[in-house]
């Protein structure tokens, strides 16, 4: 009988332990992976096939990360970015802006490289939360933006060139002039996507409803005879694209007049790319039934490593993906050998269902988007940042403004702006912004941390290397009381830490808070010390 505290074994003896486990997840994972792939490859305007391609060496890349359960692959996250990256660098010439959007993912490849090296992302910690989640509420408006045209039958070619905003604005011209064939496949689509959990036989509950789209969407494109070249440039089946050696990333953006856009993407791609993944990789660690701890840098070095390899191939870019990585948890993934099998599996559809794979209108892969671009601006992801605080709420949607007017990085810059100037609205002095000046001392084995200074996300990092060089399993006390203002990123970023630093047996609280005026009814509000004096 196996003790409270078993753990599953790694490398080989983890192979030989838990095969079955891995291997059943791994088949699940890939029923899941197949349609979202290469969903995600269209919408980035790569081969679908690509798609694939990145979800393959995804499997191949977990082998250099300690993260037992996250799966690797690519994601709706990054989309707007390899989108971009192709029409800007092709101007307008699909087949050349990707092969230099291929060059771009393997340059921001190496950089995550050496942030994994260097130990960078522990940086991550530095970026506002609720500006993190306003960018990706802003990739999901983008998202659902173009793939709602698409989903009723609109030409790709009235696409190009628009941005989120004229695509919105798009929308009613678009439900007026549908086709209306290929809107219903799109209709039926969405009708499974967005109702399956709601099903009450638990049987379906285990079907992918993704994978139940592409069935349903097969069958109803032969009853439509979508397959008929009377649909002009509509395109109503997607053509996968074939896999070959020869196609390569081209680096010819780094020496002509296109260099600063080839300079911003590959910034997009390593930094968006890494905080996704860190992102995923925390949230998937407080999932881990066995309570393993991954190893964040070693994490990005991975997903840098498989950029490097997926990019030659001609893949799209990656992340540790958050719904693969839940579903293999769910499924009873024990160890990283899951990931593997996923992508073996992956390799064999790949191989046999090509022909089937030329048959799934595009429509289908819209919804499939649509549905992943709700998930990430939903309105209770709204509700949830409201209920934080009203403060959080105005970053979330400045952030998101601002990305959909501009681009990501302005997005996420005016995001950090806005919550500098809240922060000295509420009395935030610049002296503190980075510099805390935080206080340890250790009576036996009990450890007291005094944070005499306001405590925001400028300056958590330095908050969190004096509580990393404490040691585990000791009590440790942390005093806000003289702190005159604690903002919700290390309200959030301190809880996530006591509750690593409590399961590896140690013990920590967080005190001082009784003159603190919390800004909402949320437990991880940002607090404000009403007290009369207090210490700088």
């Amino acid at each position: 009988m196996r003790s409270a505290m078993w753990k599953p074994a790694t490398g080989f003896e983890g192979l030989k332990e838990n095969w079955k486990a891995d291997l059943l997840s791994g088949f699940l994972v890939a029923l899941i992976a197949l349609p979202l792939s290469l969903s995600v490859a269209v919408a980035s305007n790569f081969p679908p096939v690509m798609g694939l391609v990145t979800a393959i060496v995804g499997g191949l890349a977990s082998f250099l990360t300690n993260s037992e359960l996250t799966v690797k692959g690519p994601a709706g996250g990054l989309i707007v970015i390899a989108a971009g990256a192709v029409d800007e660098l092709g101007r307008g010439n699909n087949a050349v802006g990707w092969r230099l959007a291929l060059g771009a993912i393997v340059v921001a490849g190496g950089i995550q490289v050496l942030m994994g090296l260097f130990k960078l992302p522990k940086f991550a910690d530095f970026f506002p939360l609720s500006a993190v989640h306003g960018m990706l509420a802003a990739i999901g408006i983008i998202i659902m933006s173009k793939q709602i045209h698409l989903a009723v039958g609109i030409a790709p070619s009235e696409l190009i060139g628009k941005g989120p905003l004229e695509l919105l604005e798009m929308v009613p011209h678009s439900l007026l002039h549908m086709e209306y064939h290929i809107a219903i496949v799109g209709l039926v689509g969405l009708m499974i996507m967005f109702g399956w959990k709601y099903l009450s036989f638990s049987i379906f509950k285990k079907v992918p409803p993704a994978l139940v789209v592409l069935v349903v969407a097969i069958g109803l494109g032969q009853f439509f005879h979508l397959f008929e070249p009377a649909y002009g440039d509509i395109s109503p089946l997607i053509d996968p694209g074939e896999f070959s050696l020869a196609y390569h990333a081209d680096f010819g953006g780094m020496k002509s007049d296109l260099l600063p856009v080839f300079i911003k993407y590959v910034a997009l791609f390593a930094l968006v790319g890494s905080l996704e993944s860190l992102l995923t990789v925390k949230a998937m660690d407080l999932l881990d039934p066995f309570k393993r701890e991954a190893d964040l840098s070693r994490d990005v070095t991975a997903i840098g490593a498989g950029n490097i390899v997926a990019g030659m191939l001609g893949g799209l870019p990656m992340i540790s993906e958050v719904a693969r990585s839940s579903a293999n948890i769910n499924n009873g993934g024990k160890t990283r050998w899951a990931n593997l099998f996923q992508g073996m599996f992956l390799l064999i559809f790949v191989i046999t269902l090509a022909p089937v794979v030329r048959m799934v209108p595009v429509a289908a892969l819209a919804t499939m988007l649509i549905f992943v671009g709700f998930r990430l601006a939903s309105p209770a992801e709204f509700t949830h940042i409201y209920h934080i605080g009203k403060e959080q709420l105005l970053i979330f949607l400045v952030t998101i403004i601002a990305t959909l007017s501009t681009d990501l990085l302005i997005g996420i810059g005016c995001g950090i702006i806005t919550k500098v100037i809240i922060q000295l609205f509420y009395g935030v002095k610049l002296s503190h912004i980075f510099n805390p000046k935080i206080e340890v001392r250790a009576e036996r084995d009990i450890f007291f941390v005094n944070v005499p200074r306001a405590a925001v996300f400028t300056n958590y990092l330095s908050l969190k290397s004096k509580l990393e060089a404490i040691p585990k399993g000791k009590v440790v006390q942390i005093d806000f009381s003289n702190a005159p203002y604690v903002d919700h990123t290390v309200m959030e970023n301190v809880t996530r830490f006591k509750n690593g630093y409590e399961l590896a047996g140690g013990r920590m609280v967080l005190i001082g808070f009784e003159h603190h005026l919390a800004l909402s009814d949320h437990p991880l509000a940002a607090r404000r010390n009403q007290k009369e004096t207090v210490l700088s």
